[in-house]
């Protein structure tokens, strides 16, 4: 599933992100979401997120 409408994204969703740090390379990080932090309902980059572990970033795959 697509990471770029919130609609598709809830607290507790299993997601991959890629963290601001890594956008280069496109190394994804795994985890649950525990916030959604964009305001928009759409966002091109993909909607930003915490983790329940703290990582922050961009949602590039649902699970």
């Amino acid at each position: 599933m697509n990471g770029t409408e919130r609609k598709n994204i809830h607290p507790g969703s299993r997601v991959k992100i890629v963290q601001k740090q890594h956008q280069k390379t496109g190394q994804l990080t795994e985890g649950l979401v525990k916030d959604i932090l964009t305001n928009s309902q759409v966002h091109h980059r993909g909607i930003k997120v915490r983790l329940d572990n703290g990582i922050i970033g961009r949602v590039q795959e649902i699970l």
